[in-house]
């Protein structure tokens, strides 16, 4: 997905405005499909990780935070991914010692370090391939628009600190539906981080019965970070959240450099880096969705990955006993559907 207009998270200004009637027509088709169109059902509960909006809001950690939960209940899990980034055309058991990012996509490889992955553009053959090797709980990661698959349960993460942007429809703004369609459409929101950019959508959530759980994104180990000085780089959907993260790490970011989600380094790119991180007597340092494209990519410099320190990020919930939670209402909207 190609970087996100910077004035989607402002304001609304002349630009929002001018892309009002695409905005109102791609919002018409959105809403439509969101809340009409008959998806296939599965013979296994699905829990979908959404999001309001285009980018990042911690969709990846969140399906790997519930897939471990499930796995803690006694479940087999499976993860049914799109693949974007990815140049897989057909349904494609996910295999994290041999795919490659240019395969299947970054996310999905680091989904797959956790539980089975299925990667397809059609995510209802995705699901089908994961039952058939045995998985009795589907997550969905993303797909909450799309209509491609029955949802039994929908999650919405909310990053706090970014929000909603200006709270318009693409192309004028970030949403990928109209706001009061997705909440109808929603079981329960996952408020990800101590922000209040979001303080809005969760009034509105509250005022029609939709649960709001907290958590948080942390890192997995703080070890070689504190204290040390770092050119950090990132190509995710919102790069400053991991600059940010870096600094309460107690890491100095000295200098940064953000690139697009799912963006392929070049051999350039990478060349620059590392001059640039030499000259200023700068380690490396990067996220663990940007470590899974550069190793795998065939020619990334051996010294490059050797010099280059990874934040692998895991998500905390302010309650433990959340995901269990979340798991036994997916299955009981489950059972509740194939009972008619």
């Amino acid at each position: 997905m190609s970087e996100a207009p910077a004035f989607w998270w402002k304001k609304p200004d002349w630009r929002a405005l001018a892309l009002s009637p695409l905005s109102a027509l791609y919002g018409a088709v959105a809403r439509r499909r969101l809340l009409h169109a008959v998806p296939p059902e599965m013979p296994a509960p699905v829990l979908c990780i959404g999001n309001f909006t285009v980018g990042g809001a911690g969709k990846t950690p969140t399906a790997i935070a519930l897939a471990k939960a499930a796995q803690a209940l006694g479940l087999t899990p499976g993860i049914v991914s799109r693949g974007y980034g990815g140049a897989f055309s057909g349904v494609h058991r996910v295999d994290p010692s041999n795919d490659t990012a240019t395969l299947t996509g970054d996310e999905p490889l680091l989904l797959a370090r956790h539980a089975p992955v299925a990667v397809s553009v059609d995510r209802a053959a995705a699901a089908r391939l994961l039952i058939s090797e045995g998985c009795d709980f589907l997550i969905m990661d993303d797909g909450f628009q799309s209509a491609r698959l029955y949802i039994d349960y929908a999650l919405l993460v909310v990053d706090t600190t970014r929000g909603i942007g200006n709270g318009r429809v693409i192309p004028a703004g970030p949403l990928r539906a109209p706001l009061a369609d997705q909440l109808r459409k929603a079981d329960a929101l996952l408020k990800i981080g101590a922000g209040n950019a979001a303080a809005e959508v969760f009034q509105q959530a509250a005022k029609i019965g939709k649960p709001a759980y907290t958590a948080r994104l942390g890192p997995s180990s703080t070890a070689r970070i504190s204290g040390r000085r770092f050119l950090a780089f990132a190509g995710i959907g919102n790069p400053d959240k991991f600059f940010a993260s870096l600094g309460e790490m107690g890491g100095v970011p000295a200098l940064t450099r953000s690139f697009s989600d799912h963006h392929p380094y070049t051999q350039d790119e990478i060349g620059e880096l590392m001059q640039t991180a030499a000259a200023g007597d700068l380690e490396l340092v990067t996220t663990a969705k940007d470590h899974v494209r550069l190793v795998t990519a065939p020619g990334t410099p051996q010294r490059f990955l050797d010099k280059l320190r990874v934040i692998d990020i895991e998500l905390v919930f302010d309650q433990s006993d959340i995901t269990g939670r979340i798991i036994e209402a997916a299955r009981e909207r489950y059972h509740q559907r194939i009972k008619g």
